[in-house]
């Protein structure tokens, strides 16, 4: 076994750090295009099943989101519920445009079926948190009021989730307690859950899985406490409310998403390092009274529904359950 001691986190991130406090990303991710076209009446059997766009949310903060709708909801004129997905990337990488988190997010599009809006926001450390919270927001204030026809005409905004993973998992969760406060402001929107993908959260005292997962190949802990060193606000620790949800015995706004009847989706594997924080959220939100769904596995690292695909598909699956029940 390595010491961990040895593990160089900048080395795994593939980054290097600048004098000014932003970074220096030294691994392009592939990347694909969104594919807006449709052609009902030209349909051949190597036509997508999903069609995607890319809206511009603010031009001056270059953020913006990908909205995926599955071909039948045009073709028949379908309403479907909306999922607002938050990609991850440890706060410091990653974009909607990614074709790891645009591939999972096409097939996430089908297998519910569902209209998805991928959110590309603000990245850390050039723009700590809450910068991706507020670009969040944004986007459900873009949604709301959007003339896009695909919106316009086939979102059932009444029946919307916010759904993350790892990083964007923390994203749809502090963004949904700011939703709950403004829930009212939100209308036409209404919020019906959130489902948190392997959700990244930390802590200054080490949690078990932490401990017992301190060599873990992809996502050790010394990694976790740079990827929260570059992300909070300068100033704070791992125990700052954005990072770790149990302080305090957690926000609030948790009794709002109680009133509003919000169910929670947690999700995570036990060769996750992450995996024991993961399972003391759930169990937050069951003592204040909320409905909460887990899905635990045996075996399976952080991020592997990225990359194994029918573990994506019996993700996708009970999403499915979950949104209908």
């Amino acid at each position: 076994m390595s010491d961990p001691r040895t593990i160089d986190p900048y080395q795994i991130l593939k980054i290097a750090q600048n004098d000014d406090g932003t970074i220096t990303r030294l691994y392009k991710f592939p990347e694909s295009p969104a594919a807006p076209d449709h052609h009902p009446t030209h349909v051949s059997s190597g036509a997508p099943i999903v069609l995607s766009k890319d809206i511009i949310l603010d031009q001056s903060k270059s953020t913006w989101f990908r909205v995926y709708i599955p071909r039948s909801a045009l073709d028949n004129n379908l309403r479907l519920p909306v999922v607002i997905y938050f990609h991850g990337g440890g706060f410091i990488l990653c974009s909607a445009a990614y074709t790891l988190p645009h591939n999972y997010v096409f097939n996430l599009a089908a297998e519910i079926p569902a209209i998805v809006v991928s959110v590309n926001y603000r990245l850390a450390p050039e723009h700590r948190l809450p910068a991706a919270y507020e670009d969040a927001m944004d986007a459900l204030y873009r949604i709301r009021t959007s003339e896009d026809d695909w919106l316009r005409n086939h979102a059932d905004l009444s029946n919307c989730f916010l759904m993350g993973e790892s990083a964007g998992g923390s994203i749809a969760y502090h963004t949904g307690l700011r939703a709950a406060a403004e829930a009212q402001s939100l209308r036409p929107i209404r919020i019906r859950g959130l489902i948190l993908h392997q959700p990244f959260f930390g802590g200054v005292q080490r949690c078990g899985s932490e401990l017992r997962l301190v060599n873990d190949a992809i996502l050790p802990p010394c990694v976790t406490d740079l990827l929260w060193e570059l992300a909070l606000p300068l100033g704070a620790d791992r125990d700052h409310e954005y990072s770790n949800p149990t302080v305090d015995g957690g926000s609030k706004a948790l009794k709002i998403i109680k009133s509003l009847e919000w169910k929670v989706m947690v999700t995570g594997w036990d060769g996750d390092p992450l995996y024991d924080r993961q399972i003391e959220l759930g169990k937050l939100l069951e003592k204040m009274g909320i409905k909460v769904e887990h899905h635990f596995g045996v075996g399976g690292c952080h991020g592997i529904e990225m990359v194994d695909s029918s573990k994506a598909k019996l993700l996708n699956l009970a999403i499915q359950n979950f949104m209908c029940s």
